[in-house]
């Protein structure tokens, strides 16, 4: 049992009795649950869940925001070795049904009514589907978690180790969860990871040394669908860290300076639009101030370049930044909490310049890389050795290589056995001797990995000139202006860009819509400037809106569906096409 993640948190529990308690975000305000009550109702949890038929192998649902209930009934299913199927709380009607329906779910725990009247209008499809547990209050047809905690407490008072004896049975290679990827390239598909994959994860991100500690506290707003929120939830028992729950990312900015997070792992959206406002901030402060800010800002990028090259301060620069933390740095971070001592960013390429303006504030944001196929982690840039720009070195325990065509190849106990029911696109993923195919196009320089494209990314246009869309995306969303890029151009003569404009920023500075034209393409102009002339955004349009979840054009994890965005946004990119670039 102890090399299980069951076995895992029954120590944990054992162990952090008295310890630093979760957070809970409750009708506006934060609470506490100690470790006590948590294995408590852990225990009851996965009781009622036995009481009900639920054992070994069969597969529960979950549909519901980052909450503390979620991770509850995480950790009593897996206790009781019932592979857990995350559903992302803004899948649509059918999404749901599909998952539901290829995992072959029997129950499924939901977080209110709103949530169980999606699934019900798609019930009749979902064949294997017998019971829906609602953490909120639901309707007569489902059960609410309160009813099935009491038919626990009923069942432990009967049989007291009817639930420890549920982990004692567990094997490493019992199957833990099955996660379905997010469909950027097409429908999902169910990643099957065992708790030897997720075990063997934690241990990497413990073996990286001071990037967790003890007494830590972790601001969780990411969806607990995805793998990487999944991670933190495991990992932090294992230290004896706080999560605070946050199930909203509209949440953030208040939660932030009422937790004062040491640990902040999150997603490039957030940290680009909490740069953007900083930024704004500063640049709204008037005469002095503003003089002021932008001072402490350049010395604190200077100070950064310094730290990023391995060397010393020298003596002056030392005391002008000793100068501008007391009068501007350290304000500015206590608006972020104040004790963040380092951030986490994951899911996606975060810019360059996103990480080095957090630098130049004093605050180190760590970027990684892997995939749900690889149980969230491959690389890490680690506090005492990271590059701006890479996603950092393999983890303890993990290979990477690149394949000839410049593919990343990862290798590891946290790489997936394959698909659920999949065994061609399994066969597509993995190598005969255990290599995942990542899809993704990269390099390594001394260990440090950079990520370039994706392979179906690609893009070839009509020249035949491969070009990377990625990059030239990250480089336009780095002005605080755009808030969302996406270039074109395969097969196509030229490339062409849409984009979604920061309209309250730029409102500030272009208020006619021919100011606001010429201040894109000024931001075009700059990002053209250094790059070759098919890799130069000919032509562009500024989309009326945002790229948005809820029309399915960005993944719960804020990437850009890439097929989705071009096909609603067709007429646009054809009248780009037009004309003469």
């Amino acid at each position: 049992m102890q090399a299980t993640l069951a076995g895992l948190w029954s120590s944990a529990v054992a162990e952090r009795r008295g310890g630093a308690p979760f957070l809970v975000y409750e009708d506006g305000r934060w609470g506490e649950v100690s470790w006590e009550e948590a294995g408590r109702a852990v225990d009851e949890i996965a009781a009622g869940f036995l009481a009900l038929g639920i054992g070994g192998g069969d597969r529960v649902a979950m549909l519901a925001r980052t909450r503390l209930e979620w991770t509850l009934c995480d950790w009593a299913l897996i206790s009781i070795g019932a592979p857990v199927v995350p559903v992302y709380p803004t899948s649509s009607a059918l999404e749901c049904a599909f998952i539901l329906g290829n995992s072959g779910a029997r129950f499924l725990v939901c977080e209110d009514a709103a949530q169980e009247a999606k699934v019900a209008a798609v019930r009749s499809e979902i064949e294997a589907l017998e019971e829906v547990i609602v953490i909120e209050a639901g309707t007569a047809d489902s059960l609410a978690l309160a009813d099935l905690r009491r038919q626990g407490r009923a069942l432990l008072a009967a049989d007291p180790g009817a639930v420890e004896d549920a982990r004692s049975r567990l094997a490493r290679t019992d199957v833990l969860t099955i996660v379905y990827t997010s469909g950027t390239t097409g429908p999902p598909k169910g990643c099957v990871l065992t708790h030897r994959n997720y075990r063997a994860m934690v241990e990497m991100v413990l073996g990286t040394g001071d990037v967790l500690r003890t007494r830590d506290v972790f601001l969780l707003h990411l969806p607990l669908a995805h793998t990487f929120a999944r991670l933190v939830e495991f990992a932090a028992p294992a230290v004896g860290a706080t999560i605070a729950f946050c199930p909203e990312v509209t949440v953030v900015p208040t939660a932030l300076s009422e937790v004062r997070p040491s640990v902040f792992p999150s997603v490039p959206r957030v940290f680009e639009k909490i740069a953007s406002a900083v930024q704004a901030g500063l640049e709204e402060q008037q005469g002095t101030r503003r003089r002021l800010a932008r001072w402490a800002l350049q010395v604190g990028a200077r100070a950064s370049a310094r730290r990023q090259a391995g060397r010393r301060l020298p003596l002056p620069l030392a005391f002008q930044l000793a100068l501008a933390e007391r009068l501007v740095l350290a304000r500015v971070r206590a608006r972020l909490g104040g004790r963040l001592r380092h951030a986490i960013s994951g899911g996606a390429p975060l810019p360059r310049e996103t990480a080095q303006f957090f630098h130049s504030l004093g605050i180190l944001v760590l970027e990684g890389y892997g995939l749900t196929e690889c149980t969230t982690g491959a690389t890490f840039n680690l506090p005492g050795r990271y590059r701006f720009g890479t996603v950092g070195c393999a983890l303890p325990g993990v290979e990477v290589a690149l394949a000839d065509d410049g593919e990343v190849l990862v290798r590891g106990e946290n790489v997936f056995g394959g698909y659920f029911h999949d065994e061609e696109a399994t066969r597509e993923a993995l190598t005969p001797d255990g290599w995942l195919r990542t899809g993704d196009v990269g390099e390594l320089d001394d260990g440090f990995l950079t990520i370039t494209d994706r392979k179906k990314d690609i893009i070839v246009t009509a020249g035949g000139k491969n070009v990377s869309p990625q990059n030239i995306e990250g480089a336009l969303k780095a002005s605080r202006y755009v808030s969302d890029a996406l270039v074109v151009g395969d097969r196509r003569p030229y490339l062409v860009a849409l984009l979604c404009l920061d309209h309250g920023e730029a409102g500030k500075v272009a208020a006619a819509d021919d100011e606001l034209r010429s201040l894109v393409q000024s931001i075009v102009d700059g990002v053209n400037a250094d790059r070759s002339g098919f890799e130069q955004i000919r032509r562009f349009a500024i989309l009326p809106r945002e790229f948005s979840a809820e029309a399915a054009e960005l993944t719960p994890t804020l990437k850009v569906r890439r097929h989705v965005a071009e096909q609603h946004f067709r007429r646009e990119i054809e009248a780009l096409y037009a004309g003469k670039p």
